[in-house]
């Protein structure tokens, strides 16, 4: 891997899509340095997508980087794995369960997602923990009884974790993973799932993907993603993974061939 520069970027690279938390944020400040990059993307032509597995709308994640300081000049776009989730639990035409925070279901009724109560239903929309169950093995014996019962878990959130403020929190993904474990079914929405790419190369303008590069701080995500449909990629190691190097078998362990991400870098700066 030759020597890497934010500064020397190559101008191929007229797309950007960039994970936002672990690269742009820690869910309470903005990394220094960030803004400044976004910004200077902008300014030599660049498209930069803002491309998240938040379990919300883009209006929702553009109103939280709004409250956390970064700049709307900093992006052209945001794309959420949230949006591709309500989109088909809208469609299903009937009630689902919920698990998640309160703001998140409100966000779901909203765009018109119908959340039932009680138990009586076959489809569940997860967007993450609740705030007074933040473990995961505290769900096991309701994920147990969903498994059993034979329903379709939609999660809205791939991520296995998020580092915010410097303490590590689990996200829907990790309930997803556990819940497959027991034998349930689960549908995910957002990376490193094909249908969330497609969606934000459509509003870059589908540029060809030798233009397109990713950055990201999350293998089983970002990385994944962008390596599975041969976009170049810059893995963000002072993320999630901070401390750790690119695993030596990543692309043995996923079948990629000689795939590797361009740099590996720290940070924005």
């Amino acid at each position: 891997m030759t020597e890497f520069s934010w500064d020397a970027l190559h101008d191929r690279y007229r797309t950007i899509l960039c994970d936002v938390w672990g690269v742009i944020h820690d869910g309470v400040r903005v990394f220094p340095g960030a803004a400044a990059r976004l910004r200077r993307w902008r300014e030599e032509g660049r498209f930069v997508v803002l491309l998240t597995n938040a379990p919300r709308t883009a209006d929702s994640v553009a109103g939280q980087l709004d409250r956390i300081g970064l700049p709307r000049s900093c992006w052209d776009a945001i794309v959420t794995g949230g949006e591709a989730g309500i989109e088909a639990l809208s469609g299903l035409g009937h009630p689902v369960g919920f698990l998640g925070t309160d703001d998140d279901r409100s966000v779901l009724e909203g765009r018109g997602v119908r959340i039932g109560e009680g138990d009586d239903f076959f489809d569940l929309a997860c967007s993450g923990l609740e705030e007074e169950r933040p473990a995961v093995e505290q769900y096991g014996a309701q994920l147990a009884e969903w498994a059993r019962r034979g329903v379709h878990f939609h999660c809205l959130n791939p991520d296995r974790v998020v580092v915010r403020g410097g303490r590590v929190e689990a996200c829907a993904g990790a309930l997803a993973d556990l819940y497959a474990e027991l034998g349930g079914s689960v549908v995910w929405y957002g990376k490193p799932h094909r249908a969330i790419y497609d969606h934000a190369l459509r509003v870059a303008g589908d540029p060809p993907l030798d233009q397109v590069l990713a950055v990201g701080d999350g293998l089983q995500t970002d990385i994944l993603g962008a390596a599975r449909l041969r976009i170049d990629a810059v893995f963000v190691g002072g993320g999630i993974h901070a401390g750790e190097p690119f695993p030596a078998d990543f692309a043995r362990t996923y079948g990629l061939g000689d795939w590797r991400p361009v740099a590996c870098v720290d940070g924005l700066t």
